[in-house]
C-alpha cells in the first residue's frame, strides 16, 4: 500500500526528476515506485527440487533491487494455491535514466532467467509479474522487445526477439501495470483506459496475441507510462487498487493448469 504522505513525497521528488533529467511527465512517473512496498515472504531457491511454480517477478523504475511493491501481489499468489511456488526478482538496474541501457539490459535478463528456469524445472509452470518499466521487459520476453523511435528524446533500445518458443510455452499467467508498450484494445487490456497507448508502443511484429488467454495488463486513464497522460497518482496505485483482481486472474489461471 501507498499512503497519502508516501505519495506526497513521491510526487515531490518525480518532480525534481523531471525538471532536472527528461523535463517531461512521462518518463518521470517511472520513478513513483521507489518507496513501493516488497513481499514479506522469503524468496524461495527456484533450484531443484522444482516448485510446481516460479513467479518472476520485474520492479518498476528507481525500486532497490529485489521484488518492488508488485511484489505484495506475488505473496497473495504464493497464499493462494497448495502447490510448492518459487520466487525470483529480474536482476536489472531498473534505472529511470539513462532509461535506454537499463530496459536493454532488463530485457536480456529476464530472458535468461526464465529460459534458464526452464531448462532446470522443466515441468514448472511459470507467472510473470512487472510493474512500469518491469511490465516493459515482462511483455519483452514474450514478443521481443525494443525498436521504436524516441520518445521525447528517450529510446527503448534496439528491436530483439522473444525468449525461445521452448521457454514462453511454460508460461501460464501474466500480471502488468503500467505498460509503457501498451497497445490499445487487446483482449487483455484492463483498468480504466481499455484504448490506452503507451510511450512506447509495442510494434505488430511483437504482438502478444497468442498468450492472450494468460495476461491482464492494467493501464489506468492519466498514467503517463502506458496511457501518456500527466496523472502521476494513476501510475502509483495499481497494487491498491488491482491486486486482488489481478491475484483472482492468475489463481484462475493456475487452477486451468491443473495447478491449486
Amino acid at each position: 500500500m501507498h499512503s497519502a504522505r508516501n505519495r506526497s513525497g513521491v510526487t515531490a521528488r518525480i518532480g525534481r526528476t523531471l525538471l532536472g533529467t527528461l523535463a517531461v511527465g512521462a518518463l518521470a512517473a517511472g520513478g513513483s515506485l521507489a518507496v513501493g512496498t516488497t513481499s514479506a515472504l522469503a524468496v524461495a531457491s527456484s533450484n531443484s527440487p522444482c516448485a510446481t511454480v516460479n513467479l518472476i517477478v520485474a520492479r518498476a523504475s528507481t525500486e532497490a533491487p529485489g521484488d518492488g511493491a508488485i511484489g505484495a501481489l506475488a505473496e497473495e499468489i504464493q497464499k493462494g494455491v497448495k502447490a510448492t511456488v518459487s520466487q525470483q526478482a529480474v536482476n536489472y538496474p531498473a534505472a529511470l535514466t539513462p532509461y535506454e541501457p537499463s530496459v536493454t539490459a532488463g530485457d536480456k535478463a529476464i530472458k535468461q532467467q526464465l529460459e534458464e528456469e526452464v531448462s532446470k524445472c522443466p515441468s514448472q509452470k511459470i507467472v510473470l509479474l512487472g510493474y512500469s518499466q518491469g511490465a516493459q521487459i515482462v511483455g519483452d520476453v514474450l514478443g521481443g522487445g525494443g525498436g521504436n523511435v524516441p520518445y521525447l528524446g528517450v529510446g527503448d533500445g534496439p528491436a530483439s526477439a522473444p525468449a525461445a518458443a521452448s521457454a514462453t510455452s511454460h508460461v501460464v499467467g501474466v500480471i502488468q501495470y503500467g505498460d509503457p508498450r501498451r497497445i490499445p484494445n487487446q483482449s487483455f487490456d484492463v483498468g480504466s483506459d481499455k484504448g490506452a497507448t503507451g510511450i512506447f508502443p509495442r510494434l505488430s511484429s511483437q504482438s502478444l496475441s497468442g498468450f492472450a488467454s494468460d495476461i491482464q495488463s492494467y493501464c489506468d486513464t492519466g498514467d503517463p507510462f502506458c496511457a501518456k497522460g500527466l496523472d502521476l497518482e494513476a501510475h502509483l496505485d495499481y497494487v491498491e487498487k488491482y491486486d486482488k483482481t489481478a491475484d483472482s486472474f492468475i489463481i484462475g489461471r493456475l487452477k486451468a493448469a491443473g495447478i491449486s
